[in-house]
């Protein structure tokens, strides 16, 4: 007896679901770290994937969803064992896939940011020294690495996407 695995015959397998979009090999050399707020999951593929209207044209890009994002990766007392998973995270995509950039985005209105103490900084001026620091935490353990930031505001019943300062 083999204790927590299960041997299936490969003939007895059947499929639940069937994606139609082909797998494609080629990677892309990039990630984007961004909120896991489901909300926001739908513009911020078709931010990263469009190639016209401002879009990133990163079609299979690395996913690393976290809540806060990339605020984790700032310090916070509340994200310590966060930033050490992150980090962990970033460092294996980066050798694994040999990533040459990564996309930080934030978003307002942001859950992560509500119980934070910010002293005199409003929520978005805390994301922005954020993105900010994790942008050089990411420097720090890999160098040749280009960082980009970006914030992803409401409007109109839309997302719109702002390139921010990250160095």
């Amino acid at each position: 007896m083999r204790l927590g695995i299960i041997d299936v015959p490969t003939q007895s397998r059947s499929s639940v679901y069937t994606a139609t979009c082909p797998f494609e090999e080629k990677r892309v050399g990039a990630a984007a770290v961004y909120c896991s707020d489901g909300r926001f999951g739908e513009a911020m593929d078709e931010f990263l994937h469009d190639e016209s209207n401002g879009g990133l044209a990163l079609p299979h890009y690395d996913r690393v969803a976290i809540p806060g994002g990339a605020g984790c990766l700032a310090g916070h007392t509340c994200a310590y064992h966060d930033k050490n998973a992150l980090v962990r995270q970033l460092e294996f995509l980066i050798k694994a896939h040999g990533l040459r950039r990564v996309v930080l985005i934030a978003h307002d209105g942001c859950g992560f940011y509500k119980d934070l103490f910010m002293v005199t900084r409003t929520a978005e001026q805390q994301q922005a020294a954020d993105l900010a620091k994790a942008a050089t935490v990411i420097r720090t353990f890999a160098p040749n690495v280009h960082v980009e930031a970006y914030f992803a505001r409401k409007v109109d019943g839309r997302v719109a996407f702002e390139p921010w300062q990250c160095d």
